[in-house]
């Protein structure tokens, strides 16, 4: 789901939303100038999309406690954000910039310049250098630390930026059309009575500018929906991460016993394929002794910092199912929990294949059985669940394990598979 943020009416997500419905993306709105609440987690949010709006981003307007909450979640569970206007400067004060007053309104289609790190950015490399834009706004923002400037004016530095890889703000209204300028102009009618001919040339302005503004939100369409399942992953463990260790802190001895099977040689190279935060990782360690290898991959930040709190080393931040090892690298890998949720299960069993030597093993691990999480989750077992033995067993064989032993036991799940030569 995209999360768009409302502040007024007439600013609504215009070219942005068009762009994100042709990608097949649902959308889910929150009009806080109608009431609507904002949400209080990103987990279930694969972009932020926070609107433009006549409230500052340094005054104490309702939804903005919540919405500056909503971007620090956003930020670190690097879910793509995209700012306009107010909710760039929300933005930048969520990343640890600043918003405030500027010198005076500017208001009306003006030039920006693209900077030298735009001609690199994701969405504003193909951009022309000069690009004439509507402005519409009276404050400003400083950046906040590490933040790189796309754009730029004479009168107003901050003009578009971008925070971390997924993050942008604009402070002028790329997502404007025809309509756009005619609802603005209507709530606003003294601010544009400053800017003599704002709506009348905003059909020859926007026949120059559609081309470059629907080709930045195509972009984020794109980048949104092509990491959709690993947005939603980060999203999901991100807050979960810090009391991860103390929820599951007795499944401890069930993961040791689990390991335990893998029946590793000292020496040996194990893998840990979305570690969490790394509760196999001493066992493993244990079993393949000092000479060994030992990594644990995990695709979310969160978990591997809270991983590095338990003093659990050979971490690597990582897709699990694109792992960046070469072929035969691997003696063993050990996977809990993960692949049946993963976007593509023998996608990732052919690549879990492809790096580990012939003979090597995969134990499959849940300290929960099958039909224990079912009834967990208030449901009946689906015969069509990729770790039942029917299905799983010769989806293992056309990736290139064979499947050894197989447990669906009460209070645990294993599967252990040898790489076929």
């Amino acid at each position: 789901m995209i999360q768009i943020v409302e502040h007024a009416p007439q600013e609504g997500p215009y070219a942005i939303g068009d762009a994100l419905e042709k990608a097949g993306l649902p959308l889910r709105v929150s009009r806080t100038w109608a009431g609507d609440p904002v949400p209080d987690t990103v987990d279930d949010i694969v972009a932020l999309v926070v609107m433009g709006g006549p409230m500052a981003a340094y005054d104490d307007f309702p939804s903005r406690t919540a919405e500056l909450a909503l971007l620090r979640a956003a930020l670190e569970a690097e879910v793509p954000v995209l700012g306009v206007c107010l909710g760039a400067q929300l933005l930048a004060v969520a990343a640890g910039g600043a918003a405030r007053p500027g010198n005076g309104a500017q208001v009306g289609w003006s030039g920006v310049r693209m900077t030298g790190t735009a001609h690199d950015d994701l969405l504003f490399a193909p951009v022309p250098e000069q690009l004439r834009v509507l402005h519409w706004h009276s404050d400003t923002m400083d950046l906040p630390p590490g933040a790189r400037l796309l754009a730029s004016c004479d009168r107003y530095e901050a003009q578009a930026f971008r925070v971390g890889a997924s993050a942008w703000g604009m402070q002028f209204h790329l997502e404007v059309d025809e309509a756009a300028v005619g609802a603005f102009a209507a709530a606003f009618p003294e601010e544009a009575a400053a800017a003599p001919g704002l709506v009348e040339s905003a059909p020859v302005e926007l026949a120059v500018l559609a081309r470059h503004r629907d080709g930045v939100f195509e972009r984020f369409a794109a980048f949104v929906a092509a990491r959709a399942g690993h947005t939603a992953t980060r999203a999901f463990f991100t807050r979960r991460a810090a009391g991860w260790e103390e929820r599951f802190a007795d499944d401890g001895p069930r993961y040791a016993a689990a390991v335990a099977r893998m029946d590793l040689r000292s020496g040996g190279r194990v893998l840990d394929v979305g570690c969490g935060s790394g509760r196999a990782l001493p066992a493993l360690r244990a079993q393949v002794g000092a000479e060994g290898v030992v990594l644990g991959v995990d695709l979310t930040p969160a978990m591997l910092t809270a991983a590095r709190r338990e003093g659990r080393g050979g971490l690597l931040l990582a897709d699990a199912c694109r792992l960046p090892l070469p072929t035969g690298a691997l003696d063993g890998i050990f996977s809990a929990g993960l692949v049946d949720h993963v976007p593509d299960s023998a996608a990732a069993l052919t690549d879990w294949a492809r790096v580990t030597a012939p003979g090597g093993v995969l134990l499959l691990f849940h300290p929960s059985g099958r039909a224990e999480r079912a009834a967990r989750h208030g449901h009946p077992l689906d015969p069509a669940d990729l770790l039942a033995e029917q299905n799983l067993r010769p989806v293992l064989r056309a990736t290139g394990w064979d499947l050894a032993s197989y447990e669906d036991a009460s209070h645990h799940f294993l599967a252990r598979a040898v790489r076929a030569g």
